[in-house]
């Protein structure tokens, strides 16, 4: 559920510092925030639903965002048409508003983090997405870990379950949500969904002040977690659960996103 992520004064989008290096950016520029809105910068994808899929990916594929052959196919093959409200533009490179405050976000941070989590995304593994809002990343999850895995999306706000339940009907991970290997629960994220831990990676779409705790018994040892922490100032980390219980934490690019909070404070946020 982002509103902003790593977004500019002019209110642009840009890739985060690796990607920045892959594109050939100064040094001095990683991990801040850009001179030119990244949409603007690298263009907008708005050519058929297939097409458009594939026209983004190759956008993401040509500036090192997006690297492996798994994420590509991923993301061509769930089509973000299908998790955005009418009248969007789902194939533009910017966060979307989806209603009660939360956001989809953007194509090039999808791929980000599907990249970091590829290596914990492995057929018969279980994934948790906690702020899944509109369904598009729980449904590139559980074509990841495929019918013998579990993908499971966490969401506070009853409506947006009943519209990314709907949407995932839609889409190609309709038969996970039908065999029972994705699903979608209403549940405050910041506990997590124990019934199904452990998993061998999560996801959350919103910033924490700190770590959730409960999010860090539900990742399995050598899971990993992928959070942006953080209030005004916040950094995309990246946790490793280790065999002993332990964690070891890397930042991995500064972000904004909307704070990990409760339903009520939500819908009433500014």
């Amino acid at each position: 559920m982002v509103i902003f992520e790593a977004r500019n004064v002019d209110g642009g989008n840009h890739p985060n510092g690796k990607t920045a290096r892959l594109l050939g950016y100064s040094k001095h520029l990683l991990g801040k925030h850009f001179q030119l809105p990244w949409c603007k910068r690298h263009g907008l994808w708005s050519s058929g639903a297939s097409d458009k899929s594939k026209a983004m990916v190759e956008q993401l594929q040509r500036y090192g965002v997006i690297k492996s052959t798994k994420v590509a196919e991923v993301m061509e093959t769930i089509d973000r048409g299908l998790f955005v409200p009418p009248g969007g533009s789902p194939y533009f490179d910017s966060p979307m508003a989806i209603g009660y405050n939360a956001t989809i976000s953007a194509p090039h941070m999808h791929a980000a983090c599907l990249e970091l989590l590829e290596d914990h995304l492995q057929p018969g593994m279980r994934a948790l997405d906690v702020g899944s809002g509109t369904g598009y990343l729980t449904a590139c999850f559980a074509l990841m870990v495929g019918p013998g895995g579990r993908a499971v999306g966490v969401e506070h706000m009853p409506e947006l379950v009943a519209s990314s339940t709907e949407n995932i009907k839609k889409s190609a991970a309709a038969p996970q949500l039908n065999d029972g290997s994705l699903s979608i629960h209403i549940a405050d994220g910041r506990e997590g969904w124990p019934e199904l831990a452990p998993y061998d990676c999560i996801h959350v779409g919103a910033a924490a002040p700190q770590i959730p705790e409960a999010l860090i018994e539900q990742l399995k040892p050598g899971g990993r977690m992928v959070i942006p922490v953080g209030t005004i100032f916040q950094e995309l980390k990246v946790i490793e659960k280790k065999p002993d219980g332990g964690v070891s934490i890397r930042d991995e690019t500064s972000v904004r996103y909307v704070p990990l909070t409760s339903k009520d404070a939500q819908l009433h946020s500014n």
